[in-house]
Protein backbone atom coordinates (compact mmCIF):
# COMPACT_ATOMS: atom_id res chain seq x y z
CA UNK A 1 0.00 0.00 0.00
CA UNK A 2 3.07 2.24 0.27
CA UNK A 3 2.13 6.00 0.77
CA UNK A 4 -0.98 5.97 -0.45
CA UNK A 5 -3.15 3.60 2.65
CA UNK A 6 -6.74 2.36 2.52
CA UNK A 7 -9.29 4.20 0.83
CA UNK A 8 -10.78 8.34 0.96
CA UNK A 9 -13.90 9.85 2.33
CA UNK A 10 -16.54 10.59 0.65
CA UNK A 11 -17.66 15.01 0.74
CA UNK A 12 -20.68 13.64 3.45
CA UNK A 13 -18.39 11.18 5.10
CA UNK A 14 -14.98 14.05 5.40
CA UNK A 15 -17.86 16.84 6.48
CA UNK A 16 -19.45 14.78 9.21
CA UNK A 17 -16.31 13.62 10.72
CA UNK A 18 -14.22 17.13 10.23
CA UNK A 19 -17.76 17.69 12.38
CA UNK A 20 -17.18 15.09 15.20
CA UNK A 21 -13.55 16.04 15.56
CA UNK A 22 -13.82 19.82 15.92
CA UNK A 23 -16.16 19.16 18.60
CA UNK A 24 -13.93 16.61 20.38
CA UNK A 25 -11.20 19.00 19.63
CA UNK A 26 -13.38 21.87 21.56
CA UNK A 27 -14.40 19.44 24.56
CA UNK A 28 -10.80 17.84 25.05
CA UNK A 29 -9.55 21.41 25.07
CA UNK A 30 -12.53 22.60 28.06
CA UNK A 31 -11.60 19.44 29.89
CA UNK A 32 -7.55 19.98 29.69
CA UNK A 33 -8.30 23.64 30.74
CA UNK A 34 -10.23 21.52 34.37
CA UNK A 35 -7.68 19.09 34.35
CA UNK A 36 -5.11 21.99 34.91
CA UNK A 37 -6.80 23.76 37.45
CA UNK A 38 -7.72 20.18 39.44
CA UNK A 39 -4.31 18.35 38.14
CA UNK A 40 -4.91 15.53 40.71
CA UNK A 41 -8.54 14.62 39.13
CA UNK A 42 -7.92 11.01 37.29
CA UNK A 43 -11.55 11.24 35.78
CA UNK A 44 -10.35 14.07 34.19
CA UNK A 45 -7.58 12.68 32.96
CA UNK A 46 -9.76 9.65 31.60
CA UNK A 47 -12.40 12.20 29.91
CA UNK A 48 -9.11 14.04 28.03
CA UNK A 49 -7.69 10.90 26.99
CA UNK A 50 -11.15 9.62 25.73
CA UNK A 51 -11.47 12.98 23.68
CA UNK A 52 -8.11 12.98 22.33
CA UNK A 53 -8.57 9.23 20.75
CA UNK A 54 -12.16 10.58 19.18
CA UNK A 55 -10.72 13.23 18.05
CA UNK A 56 -7.86 11.61 16.44
CA UNK A 57 -10.37 8.73 15.12
CA UNK A 58 -12.57 11.45 13.02
CA UNK A 59 -9.99 13.74 11.87
CA UNK A 60 -8.30 10.56 10.51
CA UNK A 61 -11.95 9.25 9.20
CA UNK A 62 -11.89 12.71 7.33
CA UNK A 63 -8.81 11.96 5.41
CA UNK A 64 -9.46 8.35 4.56
CA UNK A 65 -12.60 6.75 5.86
CA UNK A 66 -13.95 5.53 9.09
CA UNK A 67 -12.80 2.11 8.97
CA UNK A 68 -9.62 2.82 7.83
CA UNK A 69 -9.47 4.87 10.52
CA UNK A 70 -10.66 2.31 13.18
CA UNK A 71 -8.40 0.40 11.87
CA UNK A 72 -5.56 2.16 12.44
CA UNK A 73 -6.03 3.32 15.95
CA UNK A 74 -7.21 -0.19 17.02
CA UNK A 75 -4.19 -1.92 15.56
CA UNK A 76 -2.06 0.60 17.28
CA UNK A 77 -3.81 0.94 20.53
CA UNK A 78 -2.95 -2.73 20.78
CA UNK A 79 0.81 -2.07 20.00
CA UNK A 80 0.92 0.05 22.95
CA UNK A 81 -1.03 -1.95 25.20
CA UNK A 82 1.48 -5.03 24.59
CA UNK A 83 4.25 -2.60 24.61
CA UNK A 84 3.29 -1.76 28.06
CA UNK A 85 2.37 -5.21 29.39
CA UNK A 86 6.11 -6.31 28.09
CA UNK A 87 7.55 -3.26 29.50
CA UNK A 88 5.96 -3.67 33.26
CA UNK A 89 7.25 -7.72 33.15
CA UNK A 90 10.49 -7.28 31.63
CA UNK A 91 11.60 -3.33 31.54
CA UNK A 92 12.15 -3.62 27.88
CA UNK A 93 12.13 -1.31 26.25
CA UNK A 94 11.56 1.79 28.63
CA UNK A 95 13.59 0.60 31.69
CA UNK A 96 12.02 -1.07 35.08
CA UNK A 97 8.48 0.81 36.16
CA UNK A 98 5.02 -0.60 37.08
CA UNK A 99 1.79 1.04 36.99
CA UNK A 100 -0.43 1.68 40.50
CA UNK A 101 -4.16 1.80 40.72
CA UNK A 102 -4.73 5.30 40.20
CA UNK A 103 -5.55 4.81 36.17
CA UNK A 104 -8.58 2.33 35.59
CA UNK A 105 -9.56 -0.17 34.33
CA UNK A 106 -6.75 -2.40 33.81
CA UNK A 107 -6.07 -4.97 31.65
CA UNK A 108 -2.79 -7.95 32.55
CA UNK A 109 -1.79 -4.38 34.90
CA UNK A 110 -1.72 -1.68 32.02
CA UNK A 111 -4.60 1.30 32.34
CA UNK A 112 -7.03 0.70 29.27
CA UNK A 113 -6.77 4.43 28.49
CA UNK A 114 -2.85 4.47 28.39
CA UNK A 115 -3.24 2.19 25.19
CA UNK A 116 -6.38 4.75 23.69
CA UNK A 117 -3.08 7.47 24.68
CA UNK A 118 -0.77 5.52 22.56
CA UNK A 119 -3.54 5.42 19.67
CA UNK A 120 -5.14 8.99 20.07
CA UNK A 121 -1.49 10.67 20.00
CA UNK A 122 0.10 8.56 17.38
CA UNK A 123 -2.04 9.44 14.38
CA UNK A 124 -2.24 13.53 15.58
CA UNK A 125 1.97 12.46 15.14
CA UNK A 126 1.87 10.83 11.71
CA UNK A 127 0.21 13.97 10.64
CA UNK A 128 2.84 16.42 12.02
CA UNK A 129 5.93 14.37 10.49
CA UNK A 130 8.05 15.30 7.76
CA UNK A 131 9.09 12.85 5.21
CA UNK A 132 8.24 10.17 2.75
CA UNK A 133 8.21 6.48 3.44
CA UNK A 134 10.81 5.25 6.17
CA UNK A 135 12.07 8.80 6.90
CA UNK A 136 8.36 9.54 7.63
CA UNK A 137 8.15 6.78 10.08
CA UNK A 138 11.48 7.82 11.75
CA UNK A 139 10.21 11.79 12.54
CA UNK A 140 6.54 10.31 13.24
CA UNK A 141 8.50 8.64 15.93
CA UNK A 142 10.15 11.55 17.49
CA UNK A 143 6.99 13.44 17.28
CA UNK A 144 5.28 11.07 19.32
CA UNK A 145 8.33 10.67 21.58
CA UNK A 146 8.42 14.60 22.02
CA UNK A 147 4.97 14.41 23.27
CA UNK A 148 5.97 11.92 26.51
CA UNK A 149 8.68 14.81 27.39
CA UNK A 150 5.21 16.39 29.23
CA UNK A 151 3.24 12.81 29.60
CA UNK A 152 5.68 11.06 31.87
CA UNK A 153 6.48 13.77 34.52
CA UNK A 154 2.73 14.60 34.96
CA UNK A 155 1.86 11.08 35.46
CA UNK A 156 4.95 10.79 37.30
CA UNK A 157 3.23 13.42 39.90
CA UNK A 158 -0.37 12.05 39.38
CA UNK A 159 1.05 8.89 40.73
CA UNK A 160 0.02 6.92 37.90
CA UNK A 161 3.33 4.85 37.59
CA UNK A 162 6.71 4.74 39.48
CA UNK A 163 10.17 3.95 38.13
CA UNK A 164 12.45 1.21 39.91
CA UNK A 165 15.28 3.76 39.44
CA UNK A 166 14.83 7.80 38.80
CA UNK A 167 16.15 9.07 35.86
CA UNK A 168 17.93 11.67 34.62
CA UNK A 169 14.82 13.53 33.35
CA UNK A 170 12.34 14.90 36.25
CA UNK A 171 12.77 11.12 37.69
CA UNK A 172 12.40 9.40 34.13
CA UNK A 173 15.12 7.55 33.02
CA UNK A 174 16.66 7.64 29.42
CA UNK A 175 15.78 4.49 28.61
CA UNK A 176 12.51 5.34 28.51
CA UNK A 177 12.85 7.63 25.49
CA UNK A 178 14.98 5.30 23.60
CA UNK A 179 11.90 2.78 24.31
CA UNK A 180 9.65 4.96 23.08
CA UNK A 181 11.55 5.99 20.26
CA UNK A 182 11.22 2.37 19.31
CA UNK A 183 7.76 1.34 20.11
CA UNK A 184 6.48 4.69 18.27
CA UNK A 185 8.21 3.72 15.37
CA UNK A 186 6.05 0.40 15.25
CA UNK A 187 3.24 3.14 15.54
CA UNK A 188 3.98 4.80 12.86
CA UNK A 189 4.60 1.80 10.51
CA UNK A 190 1.21 0.62 11.13
CA UNK A 191 -0.30 4.10 10.52
CA UNK A 192 1.55 4.22 7.45
CA UNK A 193 0.11 1.11 5.97
CA UNK A 194 -3.19 1.53 6.69
CA UNK A 195 -4.17 5.13 6.36
CA UNK A 196 -0.61 6.25 4.12
CA UNK A 197 -0.64 9.68 3.07
CA UNK A 198 -3.73 10.43 3.05
CA UNK A 199 -3.24 11.25 7.18
CA UNK A 200 0.34 13.30 6.25
CA UNK A 201 -0.21 17.03 7.15
CA UNK A 202 -4.34 16.37 7.85
CA UNK A 203 -5.26 19.96 9.42
CA UNK A 204 -7.80 18.33 11.90
CA UNK A 205 -4.51 16.28 13.40
CA UNK A 206 -1.80 18.78 13.30
CA UNK A 207 -4.52 20.76 14.74
CA UNK A 208 -4.78 17.94 17.55
CA UNK A 209 -1.50 17.63 18.01
CA UNK A 210 -0.91 21.60 18.07
CA UNK A 211 -3.37 22.32 21.38
CA UNK A 212 -1.28 19.11 23.19
CA UNK A 213 1.68 21.12 22.61
CA UNK A 214 -0.05 24.31 23.85
CA UNK A 215 -1.95 22.75 26.32
CA UNK A 216 0.94 21.03 28.00
CA UNK A 217 3.26 24.10 27.78
CA UNK A 218 0.92 26.12 29.70
CA UNK A 219 0.15 24.27 32.18
CA UNK A 220 3.71 23.57 33.06
CA UNK A 221 4.51 27.03 32.57
CA UNK A 222 1.98 28.30 34.46
CA UNK A 223 -0.93 26.24 36.11
CA UNK A 224 0.68 23.30 37.49
CA UNK A 225 1.55 23.19 41.11
CA UNK A 226 4.36 23.31 41.42
CA UNK A 227 5.14 24.76 38.18
CA UNK A 228 8.56 23.29 36.09
CA UNK A 229 10.10 25.75 33.50
CA UNK A 230 12.08 23.22 32.52
CA UNK A 231 9.57 20.66 30.93
CA UNK A 232 7.21 23.58 29.48
CA UNK A 233 10.64 24.66 27.98
CA UNK A 234 11.88 21.27 27.12
CA UNK A 235 8.79 19.76 25.83
CA UNK A 236 6.83 23.43 24.16
CA UNK A 237 10.51 23.59 22.20
CA UNK A 238 10.08 19.35 21.09
CA UNK A 239 6.46 18.90 19.88
CA UNK A 240 6.44 22.82 19.09
CA UNK A 241 8.78 22.76 16.64
CA UNK A 242 6.89 19.40 15.04
CA UNK A 243 4.18 21.52 14.80
CA UNK A 244 5.26 24.91 13.72
CA UNK A 245 6.82 22.81 10.67
CA UNK A 246 3.61 21.10 9.92
CA UNK A 247 2.05 24.51 9.69
CA UNK A 248 4.56 25.46 7.55
CA UNK A 249 4.38 22.64 4.98
CA UNK A 250 0.82 23.33 5.03
CA UNK A 251 1.03 27.43 4.39
CA UNK A 252 4.02 26.25 1.63
CA UNK A 253 2.01 23.99 -0.07
CA UNK A 254 -1.38 26.06 -0.57
CA UNK A 255 0.82 28.85 -1.59
CA UNK A 256 2.24 26.87 -4.85
CA UNK A 257 -0.80 25.68 -5.23
CA UNK A 258 -2.63 28.93 -5.74
CA UNK A 259 0.94 29.96 -7.84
Amino acid sequence: MGDTGIGAASPPVRQGAVAAGAVALAAMTAAQVASGLRPGSVLLVAVVVLLLAGCAVAFTAAVSSWGAAAVAFCVVACVGLVAEWVGTRTGFPFGGYRYTDVLWPQTGGVPVIVALAWAGMGLAAYAVAPGEGPVRIGTGAAALTAWDLFLDPQMLRLGAWAWVEAGAYRGVPLSNFAGWLLVSAVVMAVIHAVVGRNASGAVGLVGLYTVMAVMETVGFAAVFEPRDPLVAVVGGAAMGGFAVLAWKRRADRNGAGRG
